[in-house]
C-alpha cells in the first residue's frame, strides 16, 4: 500500500473516531441493529440531558402542596361527590408557604390544582366543581393564581399537579370527550398564569360513572404542553422526569440516569418498557446487562417523591407525626445524594397554612445541611500527581477533572489534618453519566484505610461514613463507560444529630421509650404537654393498659441540647385479644400476628398459583364489650409489599356470630404508593365485643393478604 494513501486513510479513521467520542445524543439514543455490547456502552455515556432537564436536576429540593377538598374531609382520596362548600380555608396564606419552602431550601412549588376528587383550585370553565362554588373569598378566589404570585415574587420556581384520574366528571370514561376535557383544563393552566416549570402527572386511571376505562390520550397532553410551556419538564406520567418507583423517600443504590426504561406513558414507550419486562419500580435501569438488551437509551432522571408526615393531605391526628431530622436527613443523602431530586410534600391545614410543626422541622432541616455543606474541606487542598484532579475541587461547575484511562486515583492533600465524615462526589452530566464504580480512601498511620465504596454518581451522590481525622485523601474510579468527568469531590464534617426518642408498647400495654443517640436524658408525659427539663424521667418500662397519649423528648449536654418530641396514642391493649376465626395461613405466618402488638409479624394466606382467593377474613374477640370508633390497619413493614390490602369491608358483633355491617365498601387510598399505618374513623360509634375485618381486593390483585397489625379506635 502507498504510504501516503496509508497515513491519509488512518487520518480519516482517527478523525471519525474523535468525531464520535464528541458527538452526544440530547435525551435519546437508538441503537442500529447488531450493534454490540461495548459499542453499546462507549455511546450510552454520550447520552445527555436536554437544557431543561439539566436546569431541573440542579434544582435538588422541590416541594409538594397537596391541598384540596381533602383537607376538609381528612381523606386521602376524595370520591368525587364532595360539596365545594366544605373548601373554605380561614387564613389561607400562599407568601406563608412560600416563604417556608424557601427558608426551607426548596427551589421550585407544585400544587395539586386537580387531585382524584375532580376539585379544581383555579376558576376553571370546565366545570363548577371548584373554587367559583365556595365560601372562600365569596367564589372569587384562585389558589394557583396566588401562589404562582407567591413563587414570583420570592424567586421559587411554579408546578403544577393535574390528575387525569377524574372521579367528578361525568365525562370521565368517554374517552374522547374527556380527554377535550383535560386538555381544556391543561390549557388553562399553562396559559392562565405566565411560566410554568414542571408539569406533574401521576398514572392513576379508575373506572368512569358508565363503567367504562378511561384512555389517556398522553401524546395530546404532551403536545399541549410543548406547544404552551416549551420549556417545562414532565414528571412521572411524563417524558422529561421519572417516578423513582416508591414514596418512601430513597433512591436505589445504583441510579441510572441513561435507562433502557422509555419514558412518557404512550403506547408505544409501554411496549418498549413491557419487551423489556422494565417499569419504574425494576431494581436495575441501567446496568450493562440492561443496556445489552435495548434498543434505545434515554436520558430520564429520577424524582424521589415523599411526604413530610405519613400522608399526602393534611391530618390533624397527625400533627405528631412530622418526620424527624434523623428521618429527613437520611432521606436527603438517599434522594439527593443517589442522583435523583427530592419532591418534599409539605400540605397546609385547613386554615390554609402550613403548620408550626412543620415549619419547624423544615427550618432545623436546612439549618443542618447549612452546617454540613457550609465549608468543604477540600477548599486549599492540593491534587498530588494529576493538577488536571485540582478542576475536581475548584467549585467551579462547569470544570472537571477528565480521565480516559481506568482505573485512576488522585490523592488530595489538605492544608492540615480534618475530622470528616461525608464525601461529595459529581460528574460532569453535560457530557454524560459514566461513572460504574469508585473508592475513597484516607490515611491513618501511614495506611491507606478505605472509607467508602459506590457505584454511579451522576449529578450527585453523597456518602456517609464514621467521624475520622486525616490530612490526604485519596480517590479512586475503577470503572466508567468511556472515561470519566469528575465535576466535584468534597469532602465536610456534620454535626451529629440528637435523634428523637422512639416509643412503643408490649402487647400488655408496657411503654418503653429509647433513642439511637447513646446515653441521653429521657423525659416523658402523659397528659399531652411538652416534656421539658422538669418533667418525668423515664427510667424504665411503665403501664398503660388503657391507653393515652405518651409524649417524650430526649437531652444531652445536661439538658442544654434537646431532641424533637415524639408522640404516641395509644388506644386500648391488646392482652385481652385472641382470634376465633380465621380464613386461611401461610406456615408460621399465623393469623394470631395480627393482632400481637408488633407489626413487624405479620398474618399471611397462602400465596401462589390455586391458592385461597378473596375475601379473607379474621374475627377477634376484643376480651370486652368496648365502644368503637375506628379501625387501624397496618400492612406488612418489610420491603416487600404483596399482599397489602386495597379494599376492605369491616363488621361487629357482641356474640361473634351475628354479625353487623359497619364498612361494606371501604378502601385504603393512597396505600398502594404509601404502605403505611391506616387509621379509619366511623361516622359513629358502635358498641361491640368482636369485630371481623374482611379483605375483597389487593393492591396488585393477588390472591393472598398481609396483614402486619389490626387494631382498633375507642378515644
Amino acid at each position: 500500500m502507498n504510504w501516503k494513501f496509508f497515513i491519509l486513510v488512518s487520518i480519516v479513521s482517527l478523525s471519525a473516531c474523535t468525531i464520535e467520542k464528541e458527538r452526544s445524543y440530547e435525551k435519546l439514543l437508538a441503537f442500529e441493529k447488531g450493534t454490540d455490547l461495548e459499542e453499546k456502552v462507549v455511546k450510552s455515556a454520550h447520552v445527555v440531558p436536554t437544557k431543561q432537564q439539566l436546569d431541573w436536576q440542579k434544582l435538588e429540593m422541590t416541594a409538594f402542596i397537596h391541598f384540596t377538598v381533602n383537607t376538609f374531609t381528612d381523606m386521602e382520596w376524595g370520591h368525587g361527590d364532595e360539596s365545594p362548600s366544605i373548601f373554605n380555608p380561614t387564613e389561607l396564606d400562599v407568601r406563608q408557604w412560600v416563604k417556608t419552602l424557601k427558608d426551607g431550601g426548596m427551589k421550585m412549588v407544585i400544587l395539586t390544582a386537580k387531585h382524584h376528587d375532580g376539585f379544581c383550585l383555579w376558576p376553571t370553565k370546565t366545570t363548577k366543581h371548584s373554587v367559583v362554588s365556595t365560601l372562600w373569598k365569596d367564589g372569587k378566589g384562585d389558589v394557583v393564581k396566588e401562589l404562582k404570585e407567591a413563587c414570583d415574587e420570592f424567586d421559587l420556581k411554579f408546578g403544577v399537579y393535574l390528575s387525569p384520574w377524574d372521579r367528578n366528571a361525568e365525562c370521565y370514561g368517554d374517552s374522547p370527550r374527556y380527554n377535550d376535557f383535560f386538555n381544556e383544563q391543561l390549557t388553562e393552566l399553562l396559559t392562565w398564569y405566565g411560566k410554568v416549570d414542571e408539569v406533574w402527572f401521576d398514572g392513576a386511571c379508575g373506572e368512569g360513572p358508565n363503567g367504562k376505562k378511561q384512555e389517556y390520550d398522553w401524546e395530546s397532553y404532551y403536545n399541549t404542553i410543548k406547544k404552551l410551556q416549551p420549556d417545562a419538564v414532565v414528571a412521572v406520567s411524563g417524558e422529561d422526569v421519572r417516578w423513582v418507583g416508591t414514596e418512601s423517600g430513597y433512591g436505589r443504590e445504583t441510579e441510572w440516569s441513561v435507562t433502557p426504561f422509555a419514558p412518557g406513558a404512550t403506547p408505544q414507550m409501554q411496549a418498549i418498557n413491557d419487551e423489556l419486562g422494565l417499569s419504574a419500580t425494576s431494581k436495575d435501569l441501567g446496568s450493562r446487562a440492561m443496556i445489552e438488551k435495548a434498543d434505545h437509551l434515554f436520558w430520564y432522571p429520577a424524582e424521589v417523591d415523599v411526604s413530610i408526615r405519613p400522608g399526602w393531605f393534611y391530618h390533624k391526628h397527625e400533627d405528631d407525626k412530622v418526620k424527624s431530622l434523623t428521618k429527613m436527613v437520611d432521606i436527603y443523602f438517599n434522594s439527593v445524594g443517589m442522583n435523583a431530586v427530592l419532591l418534599l410534600n409539605i400540605p397546609p391545614d385547613t386554615r390554609g397554612l402550613i403548620h408550626e410543626n412543620d415549619v419547624a422541622r423544615l427550618k432545623e432541616f436546612k439549618t443542618y445541611l447549612d452546617e454540613t455543606f457550609e465549608n468543604n474541606l477540600c477548599a486549599g487542598a492540593q491534587a498530588l500527581g494529576d493538577k488536571n484532579a485540582n478542576k475536581a475541587i475548584d467549585g467551579d461547575y462547569d470544570t472537571y477533572w477528565e480521565l480516559n484511562e481506568l482505573p485512576a486515583s488522585v490523592v488530595y492533600e489538605l492544608p492540615e489534618a480534618k475530622k470528616m465524615n461525608v464525601v461529595m462526589l459529581q460528574e460532569y452530566i453535560a457530557k454524560g453519566q459514566r461513572v460504574e464504580r469508585f473508592k475513597v480512601e484516607v490515611k491513618i498511620d501511614d495506611k491507606w484505610q478505605e472509607v467508602v465504596t459506590g457505584t454511579s454518581i451522576g449529578y450527585k451522590r453523597l456518602l456517609r461514613f464514621p467521624s475520622i481525622t486525616s490530612k490526604q485523601i485519596k480517590l479512586t474510579i475503577l470503572q466508567a463507560r468511556d472515561g470519566a468527568m469528575i465535576n466535584t469531590f468534597g469532602l465536610f464534617n456534620s454535626p451529629d444529630i440528637l435523634s428523637d426518642p422512639i416509643i412503643s408498647r408490649s402487647l400488655d400495654g408496657e411503654v418503653s421509650i429509647v433513642a439511637e443517640t447513646p446515653h441521653p436524658v429521657i423525659t416523658y408525659t402523659l397528659d399531652g404537654s411538652e416534656p421539658s427539663a422538669e418533667s418525668k424521667v423515664y427510667t424504665k418500662p411503665f403501664a398503660l393498659p388503657n391507653g393515652g397519649t405518651v409524649k417524650a423528648k430526649a437531652f444531652i449536654q445536661d439538658f442544654k441540647k434537646a431532641s424533637g418530641t415524639k408522640s404516641q396514642q395509644y388506644d386500648i391493649c391488646k392482652a385481652k385479644w385472641s382470634v376465633i376465626d380465621y380464613s386461611y395461613k401461610a406456615g408460621d405466618f399465623g393469623a394470631e400476628n395480627a393482632i400481637d402488638g408488633n407489626p413487624n409479624t405479620m398474618w399471611h394466606t397462602p400465596w401462589g398459583q390455586d391458592v385461597p382467593k378473596h375475601p379473607h377474613h379474621i374475627s377477634v374477640d376484643l376480651g370486652e364489650k368496648l365502644a368503637l370508633k375506628g379501625f387501624t390497619y397496618t400492612p406488612r413493614t418489610d420491603d416487600n409489599k404483596s399482599g397489602t390490602i386495597f379494599k376492605y369491608a369491616f363488621y361487629v358483633s357482641n356474640n361473634g356470630k351475628d354479625w353487623k355491617k359497619v364498612k361494606t365498601k371501604g378502601e385504603f387510598s393512597n396505600i398502594k404508593n404509601n404502605p403505611v399505618k391506616q387509621e379509619i374513623r366511623f361516622q359513629r360509634s358502635y358498641s361491640a365485643r368482636y369485630f371481623k375485618f374482611e379483605s375483597k381486593e389487593g393492591i396488585y390483585n393477588e390472591d393472598w393478604i398481609a396483614v402486619g397489625e389490626l387494631g382498633v379506635i375507642t378515644k
